[in-house]
């Protein structure tokens, strides 16, 4: 990744955590508790109009290394 598109993602990120003040403590809380291998992970998402669409993912060892590295980036 080059340095401007960094720069870019630090930004959005800082921005996405000031419109959401919550969402990093729940992802420090979820990092140190919650990350295991066989640990569920639940999505929904629910559009305006009220439709809902869902998935879960059972976390495998290579994907914990991932998401902790994403950890890090951020």
């Amino acid at each position: 990744m080059d340095m401007s598109a960094a720069m870019r993602v630090f930004a959005a990120w800082n921005t996405f955590k000031s419109n959401h003040p919550k969402f990093p403590a729940f992802c420090k809380a979820v990092g140190q508790r919650g990350l295991r291998e066989d640990s569920v992970i639940e999505v929904i998402v629910t559009t305006p109009e009220g439709e809902k669409i869902e998935t879960s993912l059972k976390l495998q060892a290579g994907d914990l290394e991932l998401l902790r590295s994403f950890g890090t980036m951020l």
